[in-house]
């Protein structure tokens, strides 16, 4: 499984430190391996679960989310954490089975189960440097 940069990152300054601005927000992401299935952990705290989208496009799997229209932009004086839209992509290896992808949004973490089809693994070999 491999991932994609989907957002694009430009510096700036808060009064002499550096910030990062981001032309979008992004959620923090862990992925684990499992016997049966890839679990991925998408860090998204205070969204709603009707707003995350997950799409498949041939091989590429991409978590998103869009906050509902009125959403509150309060006048910040710190802000180290949003609750914003971000979108993330994903490559799937071909032994993940894409039919039965999964996921539950409880106490601020999408989890996403990404089952891997039995019997097909990634087959892996050393390549030795001449």
């Amino acid at each position: 499984m491999n991932y994609n940069q989907s957002c694009a990152a430009k510096g700036s300054y808060y009064g002499n430190r550096p910030m990062l601005v981001r032309s979008m927000q992004r959620a923090a992401v862990n992925i684990y391996k499992t016997q049966n299935s890839y679990e991925m952990l998408v860090f998204a705290p205070g969204r709603l679960k009707e707003h995350f989208h997950l799409s498949m496009n041939g091989n590429e799997l991409t978590v998103s989310y869009t906050p509902p229209e009125g959403f509150p932009r309060p006048e910040w004086i710190l802000r180290e954490y949003s609750r914003g839209g971000f979108s993330r992509s994903f490559t799937l290896n071909e032994n993940v089975d894409t039919e039965n992808i999964s996921a539950k949004y409880a106490d601020g973490v999408l989890q996403v189960t990404l089952p891997l089809i039995e019997g097909k693994e990634n087959v892996q070999k050393e390549i030795v440097i001449s």
